[in-house]
Formats: structure tokens, sequence, C-alpha cells
């Protein structure tokens, strides 16, 4: 894409008496169809979109606003007036009784607000209009023609007019009938059933992953690698394209019945939801999720609550289709060139946006990694307005030529923290700046290290502002010491006050120097809540647990993991401050680079002081009893189901899958934190382990598993699904 014009000189003086030169005009609507085409056919029929939904819209909606602008200088085969792509090769086409239309688009209640209005004002009715809403499934539109009540064809959407007869690929599909069933006498003559074919998730991961085993004896043989399949609907849109319907029977492809195009001498339901009832009884699958809506209010309460719970579904979906109930409505509201005015799609927060990027500046985390962040035009991606996102280092931010001014596409790793994917450059002005990373820190002014063996940038300076902050913070974390009221403003009070530069300071702290931090009610002379409140939280933290503690501390490479394993070996800290990296080494998940990062914190005089003190202040400095039988009765369960196992006890087996079994969790899990997934594991003799070994019996893969999950596929370690591994648990 190149930078938009300005056609019409908004915001310049005297605009309105000038015209709009026809050449430009005319000029910017060829470039704008040439890449809405381009769009088309990677979307269509490549399956490889290089944009987002959201990016795509803008371009047609440019360009719609042109041709209303300028009529004379319309194309009649613009883009904006078909939908899709051409047909495929190899297959012959066929051309759709009933045009297979896109749906309009909407990413706002605002937007939902004013399709719901739009249709009222149609009808000329002030009442609420009744809807049904449905999951959008990300997947590819099909279309299935019945005669007298037997299949005549199957056919994708195509273009929209004209699609691929893909009869004998669909019919590998066990939920699609070969005939109907339970129809209403006599058999209609024509019934075109309409649908979505897409893959679940795990099935998809499966044959992912049996592409990567055969790559393996590929390499072996000198023959190309295969590639894997970027995402469940790219293998959807693969296998419908294949010619030889036993390699589609392999594919795990499914099939959710939404609709009806033709319709001949057959009555058809009057609502919508009644129709799909219908589609039931004629032995099509239906999708289960869906929601009656009185109106449009109520619409809005079921974005709210899928915008989140859409990710404990089995597969993929980007929005919802919200439609007019009664079908009756369906003929008055018509259809625009594209897409029909009785229903519209509400797409889920994008996960990925466009936005600028205003400019770039560095954070000192905890243990004085130096990030880079961009500060951006503020944007709404995945549920929230992000204004900050991730630059990684500085090696990223030279691969990805990333610039001040610059557009980019962000998007939330995981769905929780914002990064930039990657930089529009065909939309430079020349304004951009480069980035030249500082030489010394933004807090405390120390120079900063540049190591050949790690691409983070550090500042080595112990006492820098910054990273105390940091190391306060993540020390006061729910999931470390837990400590409430203790947050980014608090914690900014304290360091900056010289009131706390260790965590042991904390445990020093008195009410009477703290409520001269919360400034309205120290003003007013009173004691402070807040500080009450504060102190309240740091005295609990001394119930917390001894692995709690040790993640707390904050070690290099040491995360909730690793300190349940290294509370659980070594029992206290006494034990630990004497472990050698062999020693460390030793336990299953304590790799080299943790036991070395262990040992120097230990051997650090400054640490060990530390450590006294805390101790001194009531810290857990060890398991507590309760800790130590519950530990004792998982290593009951594991002797007894490893008895079991030697006694061919195959049924406890059964009833227990998890005992004795070694868990490596990786990745975003979408139902479970990683901290409750290994607890649950625990609890039923399991063991979490940090790092994947031979000896590890299962990977747990969320979104955006990692390096982990490489391993796993390396070493032919067994990859469960989050749903695969509540099953194992019984849950």
């Amino acid at each position: 894409m190149t930078e938009q014009l300005d056609l019409f000189g908004e915001g310049n003086p005297g605009a309105s008496a000038r015209k709009p030169d026809a050449a430009k005009v005319r000029a910017r609507m060829t470039e704008l169809a040439r890449e809405i085409e381009r769009h088309n056919q990677l979307y269509y029929e490549k399956a490889a979109p290089e944009i987002s939904d959201r990016e795509y819209d803008l371009l047609v909606q440019e360009l719609q606003e042109l041709e209303a602008r300028h009529p004379g200088l319309a194309d009649p085969n613009s883009p904006t007036r078909r939908v899709g792509g051409a047909p495929a090769e190899g297959f012959e086409t066929i051309r759709h009784p009933v045009p297979m239309l896109s749906i309009g688009n909407t990413y706002s209640p605002d937007e939902v607000r004013e399709f719901d209005a739009r249709a009222r004002k149609i009808l000329a009715i002030a009442s609420p209009l009744a809807y049904l809403v449905e999951l959008k499934i990300d997947g590819v539109s099909a279309t299935l023609m019945y005669r007298d009540g037997a299949l005549e064809y199957g056919a994708t959407r195509g273009n929209g007019t004209e699609g691929d007869v893909v009869t004998r690929n669909l019919l590998t599909l066990p939920q699609i009938p070969k005939k109907l069933r339970k129809w209403k006498a006599p058999a209609p003559a024509a019934l075109e059933v309409r649908g979505e074919v897409y893959m679940e998730r795990a099935p998809f991961e499966k044959m992912n992953e049996t592409i990567e085993k055969m790559n393996e004896s590929r390499v072996a043989e000198g023959r190309k690698r295969l590639e894997p399949f970027a995402n469940p609907r790219n293998a959807t849109a693969g296998s419908l394209k294949l010619l030889d319907p036993k390699l589609v029977a392999r594919r795990p492809l499914r099939f959710f019945a939404y609709g009806v195009g033709l319709a001949e001498n057959y009555a058809l339901p009057g609502t919508h939801g009644e129709l799909l009832r219908h589609l039931e009884d004629l032995g099509f699958p239906v999708n289960p999720v869906r929601w009656p809506c009185k109106d449009v209010e109520a619409i809005l309460d079921v974005i709210r609550e899928w915008e989140q719970k859409r990710k404990t579904l089995p597969y993929d979906t980007d929005g919802l289709v919200i439609k007019v109930d009664h079908r009756s409505l369906h003929g008055p509201l018509g259809a625009t060139a594209k897409s029909p005015r009785w229903l519209c799609a509400y797409k889920f927060s994008a996960e990925q946006a466009t936005t600028r990027i205003l400019s770039i500046e560095v954070q000192v985390g905890r243990t004085g990694a130096v990030t880079p962040v961009a500060n951006l035009d503020p944007v709404f991606v995945a549920g929230s307005t992000v204004s900050r996102a991730t630059l990684h280092n500085r090696d990223e931010i030279a691969r990805k030529d990333i610039r001040e001014g610059d557009q980019v596409v962000i998007e939330k790793a995981g769905d929780v923290i914002p990064k930039v994917v990657r930089v529009l450059p065909d939309l430079r002005t020349g304004k951009e700046k480069p980035y030249t990373f500082p030489a010394r820190c933004p807090a405390c002014d120390s120079p900063l290290s540049f190591s050949e063996e790690e691409v983070a940038v550090r500042c080595e300076n112990i006492a820098c502002g910054a990273q105390i902050k940091e190391r306060i913070l993540h020390f006061a974390a729910r999931n470390a010491m837990d400590i409430e009221g203790l947050g980014e403003k608090v914690v900014d009070k304290l360091v900056e006050t010289g009131l706390v530069h260790r965590f042991s300071d904390l445990y020093q702290l008195r009410d009477e120097r703290l409520t001269p931090l919360f400034l309205k009610e120290a003003k007013m002379g009173k004691p402070s809540k807040a500080a009450q409140n504060l102190i309240a939280g740091i005295a609990g933290s001394r119930n917390r647990p001894f692995a709690a503690l040790l993640f707390a501390l904050g070690i290099r490479h040491i995360g909730e993991t690793a300190s349940a394993l290294l509370a659980e070996h070594f029992h206290t800290v006494g034990d630990l401050m004497r472990v050698s990296k062999e020693d460390l080494q030793s336990v299953e998940g304590i790799g080299p680079i943790l036991a070395e990062s262990l040992v120097a914190f230990i051997a650090n005089p400054a640490n060990r002081a530390e450590i006294e003190a805390l101790r001194a202040a009531g810290l857990p400095m060890a398991l507590s009893e309760e800790e130590r039988a519950a530990m004792e009765a998982r290593a009951a369960a594991m002797a007894r189901a490893q008895s079991a196992a030697v006694e061919g006890r195959t049924a406890a087996d059964a009833e227990n899958p998890v005992a004795g079994k070694t868990f490596v969790l990786t990745g975003t899990l979408a139902t479970l934190s990683r901290s409750d997934a290994e607890a649950h594991i625990k609890q039923r003799g399991g063991k979490a382990s940090g790092s994947v070994s031979k000896k590890t019996d299962y990977v747990v893969a969320g979104e955006n598993a990692g390096s982990k999950l490489d391993k796993a596929r390396e070493l032919g370690v067994p990859v469960l699904t989050e749903a695969e591994l509540l099953k194992m648990l019984g849950e």
C-alpha cells in the first residue's frame, strides 16, 4: 500500500473552493482496486493473507467513498461490486443460483447499534428487532445442492457468483449427508444448504506434527521439506483444493450448516432459529452455540461475554454473526452489491491492528535488562486500548527496520503482551527516524553493557533505581509474596523517598513513615487507612510458602516451576546455600544455565546478607509441616502408581493416568493459569518440570508455545492440548 492522498483537501484552507484533480482520483482508485484484488487473491485463492480484516475493510471503504464522490470515474468491474477470488484450477466451476454474498463487518458496540438502527429505519419500525446470534467460524464457506432429497453437488463460495465443484472432497466429511432426512413432504425439488468447513485446533496440531515427523525422513533422504500449515483455516482451504479425495479424507475436516440459499417448492420455517433446528432435522450438524436476542442490547451482552470465552472453544472463531431472526424481513431489508442488509458480523477485537509509532524509549527491568518499547498512537486490540508495545531488543529493531513515525501492525502475544509484528514501509513519508539504541542507562546514567553471548542489553548497576522498583514489584506480585496494596505508584514513592532499597526494608515500614506518602489522608491529619492496609499486607506475606519466597527473590532464570522444584528437593534455605552446580543439575528439570545462575546468586555476599535480613523479618526459610505432609502424600501416590504399573494394574493406571508422569507446560493456556495446571498435576500424583528431556512424559502446549514445544518434537515427546490435559485430569 502507498500513502493515502489528501484528495479532498480536509484540513487545508480554501480546500472547499478547489476541485480534486481527476487524474489523481482515477490513479488512486486504480491503485486501490489493484491492491484489493491482490489481497482477495491472497485470502481466497492462496489462503495466505498479508493484512488483517480491518486493514482490508479500510481499503475497500476508501475505494467506495471515492466511487460515491466520483461515480463517473467508477469502474463497473470494481472489486467493491464483487466477492471473493477466482475459481481454482483443476475443478469444474458452477454458478450459484443465489449469490453467496459476503457479510459486512462491525468492530465496535457503536457500529452494532448503527446496524440495528439502519435496519429499523429501512423497515420503518420503532420497536426492537429480534435477532439470532451465531459464532463466526474461521473456516471456508461451502454450499450443498440437494435435488429431490439427494445431494447433486457441493461447491466452494469462490467469487460469490461462481465456485469450485468439490463434491467428492466434501463427501469425505462424515457430517455431510448424501440424502436429506425428515423433510416435509413432498421432498424439496431443490434445497441449497450453506455452511462452514473447518478444522478443530487439536487435530490440526496433530496433522502438523505428522508433517514434521515426515520431514525427518524426507530430509534424511535428501528430499525437500514439507511446510506445515500456518493455521486451521489455511489447512482447510488447502484441503478442499486437493484433487485426490483420498488425501482429503485424511484431513480432520468438519462442517456446520448455517443457512439456506435456494429453496425451490419447499416451505421454510419463519425464523432463522427455527430454520437451524429444521436443518438439524434434515441431518445437518448445526453449531449448538447460538443465542436468540430480543434487541441490540442483548447482542452486546453476548459480545461482552464471548470476547474472551471464545478461547475455550475447540475451534477458531473470529467473531459473531448477527441475523435478523424473522426471515420475512430479509427481503424488505435487501442487500448492497456485496452484502445482505439483514445480517452483519461483529469481529472480535482484532488480534492485529495498524497504528503509528510515536516514539521509542527503553525501560529497565529487575535483572538490569534494557528493553525497547514503542509508544503508539492508541489503538483498540483484543479487548483493550494499547498505547505501548514491546520491541524486544535492539537486534529486533534492526531486523525489522523499525523507525519512529512508522506505521506498524501490532498484536497481543497470547492476547496479553502487545508487540510490533511488522512495519508497513509502503506507508512511509520520509519523516520517519531510524532509532539508535542508547549507550547509557536512562534511569541511572550508568554505561550499558552489550554482550556477544546474548541479545539483551544490560545496566549492571545494582543500585539503579529502575531495577529496584521492578524487583520490589516482582517480590510483591500475587504469585510471589502477594502483598496487597503494593502497586506501581506506591513502589515509586517508597523507592523515590528512600524508604525502600531492598526487600527486607519493606518489613521495617511503620504507619507513621507511610502516612505522608498518602497525601489526601495526611493533609487531613488522619491515620492513613491505605498505609494500614499495606502494613497488614506486608505482615501477611510472612505466611507465604517457601517456594513463593524463592520465586520472589527474582533470581535470573528461576521461575515458579524451578522454585517449587528447589523447595521440594532442598527443603530449607540453609541446604540451598550449600549446593553446588553438580548438586543442582542432579534434580530433574534443573539445567546448567539455571544451576549456574543460582550458584552465582548465592555466592554474592549482598544476596546472602539480604536472605539473613529476610530470615530475621520472619519470612519462610523452609518447607512448612503442611507442605512436607503434602509432598510426602504426593510421593506416596507416585509410589503406588509405580507399584501398580509393575503389578500390571492397568485399571488403576486408567483411573489416574497422571500419577508418576512428568509434564512440561509451555505457552498460554486458555482456561488455566500455569500455576493452577501444575497444582492439578501434582494433586493427581504427577510432576511438573520446567525443562524438556527424554524423561518427560508429556508436553502441554498452549497458545504461542516456544522452544519447549520444538524440543518435544525433536525428542518425540507426546504433545497434549489443554483439553487433552483436562481430560487426563478428569475435569
